[in-house]
């Protein structure tokens, strides 16, 4: 597997997705967000599209982050989100956000070091943050389990499809997955 960040925004190339195999396969085509890709056999198995916050040049807001339906569940997303939040960081960014709609998203970004802030966006979005928005949390392992589950708990009062509700039962009382910040990218 190979993850590349191609470029940021507002000069973002255009990435042309198959909308069958990839969500929000239509938001790649915008050349104002950056982009980052997994590639497998030089083909395209992930993609994240980035832009710095409006009013706060130290924020880079994550916009989209889509994996090939068939490679879900590899570990590919939290790898390409680790390559993004590390070049951020370098770059200079104090923070990054980002806002997901579902429970496998937010265990990926729990993957990659980001942690729920407690907000929702209007769309009833979790919002999510690196590096970690509450002080504690980075310290206290029973702080990060407790912010975790109350964002978990945001998805059970939702109708789920059923792999979301299996998902989220699985995950009861847990605490946070391990993230996969400190590994490398490259295989």
């Amino acid at each position: 597997m190979e993850y590349d960040l191609l470029g940021w925004p507002p000069d973002g190339p255009k990435l042309r997705l198959d909308h069958e195999r990839f969500s929000y396969a239509g938001k790649f085509v915008m050349t104002n967000t950056g982009k980052a890709v997994a590639r497998a056999d030089d083909e395209i198995v992930a993609a994240a599209a980035f832009n710095e916050d409006r009013t706060d040049e130290g924020t880079l807001w994550i916009r989209y982050v889509t994996v090939d339906r068939t490679r879900r569940g590899q570990g590919i997303g939290p790898k390409l989100l680790s390559l993004v939040r590390d070049r951020a960081t370098e770059r200079g960014y104090d923070r990054l956000r980002i806002a997901v709609n579902n429970p496998f998203a937010y265990e990926a970004l729990y993957r990659t070091g980001f942690a729920y802030t407690g907000e929702t966006t209007g769309i009833a979005e979790l919002v999510l943050e690196f590096p970690s928005p509450v002080p504690d949390a980075r310290g206290s392992a029973e702080m990060r389990h407790e912010r975790y589950q109350q964002g978990l708990e945001q998805f059970r009062d939702r109708e789920l499809s059923d792999p979301e509700e299996e998902f989220l039962e699985s995950r009861r009382g847990s605490d946070p997955p391990d993230s996969v910040g400190d590994r490398e990218v490259s295989e």
